[in-house]
């Protein structure tokens, strides 16, 4: 292997996929992790470990990431990729919505830095990229519960980042406006996808995974001297 270990997670659709494609075409070994595992599978990647993991699972989570170092060495890095948006009203939404955004969101999220960043800080080296939002840095209509977990995303993003920047090992975050993927289909009312998809005309269009999966290599591929904080990205129209 000419190049290092990249794990991502949600690596099935959308941001993910797109990701995986790309830094697979430029030569990185990959564990792709995720609930459905055929949809990895069927990506057909070389050098790629593909595994069924519940990031909310630390257990399972560990257990992959030592199999697939067992296969390409040490990970170099994290991509923080899953997630789960579920959009509505307070007072109105189900609570296990929101609990089951805090456990993939923020919990998952960190059960995937605890399982590489003590021997990353060892190395002195590495890279965690969390994928969050323009939600995480200002508030939607009936994202309140969304917009908590992804400012919880930055919070701890910069806060790590400071407390690894003297190991030379890189905490970057990448917040994305609206992008093209399965993430509004779980939103369980029509109302709310309705106004969604109609924002989303007004725009003219919304990013692509591609978009992401270009800006996760251009950060990620700096020497490990430069560390692209955040980077913040959305359609050109997206005025919010």
């Amino acid at each position: 292997m000419s190049k290092p270990l990249v794990v991502i997670t949600g690596a099935s659709s959308g941001i993910g996929e797109a990701t995986a494609r790309h830094l697979s075409e430029q030569g990185y070994a990959l564990l792709l992790l995720a609930r459905r595992v055929e949809r990895l599978e069927a990506l057909n990647l070389p050098n790629t470990l593909c595994r069924k993991v519940d990031v909310t699972d630390v257990t399972s989570f560990k257990a992959a990431i030592e199999e697939a170092e067992a296969q390409y060495g040490k990970v170099d890095c994290l991509i923080n990729n899953a997630g789960v948006m579920l959009l509505g009203l307070v007072h109105e939404q189900n609570p296990l919505e929101w609990q089951n955004m805090v456990n993939v969101n923020i919990l998952g999220l960190m059960n995937g830095i605890h399982c590489v960043l003590a021997d990353m800080k060892a190395r002195k080296g590495g890279t965690i990229i969390n994928i969050s939002s323009v939600a995480g840095r200002k508030t939607f209509p009936s994202h309140a519960a969304y917009c908590g977990t992804k400012f919880a995303v930055h919070a701890m993003s910069e806060n790590i980042r400071e407390e690894v920047a003297s190991e030379d090992v890189r905490v970057i975050t990448i917040a994305p406006g609206a992008v093209e993927t399965e993430l509004l289909s779980h939103t369980t009312s029509e109302e709310i996808k309705a106004g969604y998809e109609d924002w989303k005309q007004y725009m003219g269009g919304i990013l692509a995974p591609q978009d992401i999966a270009n800006a996760i290599s251009y950060a990620y591929n700096q020497p490990q001297n430069v560390c692209i904080r955040e980077i913040v990205l959305a359609a050109t129209r997206q005025q919010p």
